[in-house]
């Protein structure tokens, strides 16, 4: 017979993500509980994932942004992501401040490829590829104990012939400006590749009024995203 999770346990869920009746703070497991929270969620905004330091990270400060989430690991053969992820970064902010940032999950699900503290997790990040972007607490995106902003993404854009599941490091997802999962990426998806893809995003919401303007008066026009990138981004 499984046993309930310790109230400590449940204490450091209901900071994570949403909050929870407390009649089921006693008598739901973490699958449950997790069920929970995504029947309350319908945008981005809605989770709290924890910070590196354990503290909860409300999204809904993104409001208006648009967001790149990638499950990360600092042993992996796509670790050199990392570069290209931090470049990526510094080109749309350059152009669009304020309108889009990166959210690295680290995860040791995958060949145990992360298996540093949280700290360690951001001295390795920091001194091998100089990243800035927002880089979260660790968690699982699979299994029980998914956190429940993957689950979320998950059941929101499936990926190439439903799979949901996250099937390894690095992969990618890009939420809009309006908090919905636009597009979806396995690891082999370049972060060069979604430049265009993100462009495309952040000139949306501006025409909407929910994005920051450019640096510059003159309007961009907006390529559209490599064709191989552009099938993948329908078939996810």
């Amino acid at each position: 017979m499984s046993t309930l999770p310790s109230p400590h346990h449940f204490r450091v869920q209901i900071q994570r993500n949403l909050v929870i009746p407390k009649k089921f703070y006693r008598s739901t497991s973490v699958a449950s509980f997790h069920g929970v929270a995504m029947a309350s969620a319908t945008k981005f905004y809605d989770f709290k994932p924890l910070d590196k330091k354990g503290e909860p990270y409300p999204l809904e400060n993104l409001k208006g942004k648009v967001v790149l989430v990638v499950n990360t690991a600092s042993k992996c053969g796509f670790t050199p992501q990392f570069k290209g992820l931090q470049e990526l970064y510094e080109k749309v902010q350059s152009k669009y401040p304020d309108s889009f940032t990166i959210l690295g999950f680290p995860c040791n699900q995958f060949g145990n490829q992360d298996p540093g503290t949280n700290d360690e997790i951001q001295n390795f990040c920091q001194v091998n590829y100089g990243v800035t972007f927002p880089v979260l607490g660790k968690i699982d995106v699979n299994g029980p104990n998914a956190d429940p902003l993957f689950e979320w993404i998950k059941s929101q854009k499936p990926g190439f012939l439903g799979v949901k599941r996250v099937l390894w490091n690095f992969e990618k997802a890009l939420i809009s400006a309006e908090g919905d999962v636009v597009g979806r990426w396995r690891s082999i998806t370049s972060p060069a590749s979604l430049y265009d893809t993100i462009v495309k995003e952040i000139e949306k919401a501006k025409k909407q009024g929910g994005a920051a303007p450019t640096t510059d008066q003159t309007p961009t026009a907006t390529a559209s995203a490599p064709a191989a990138e552009s099938a993948e981004a329908k078939s996810s």
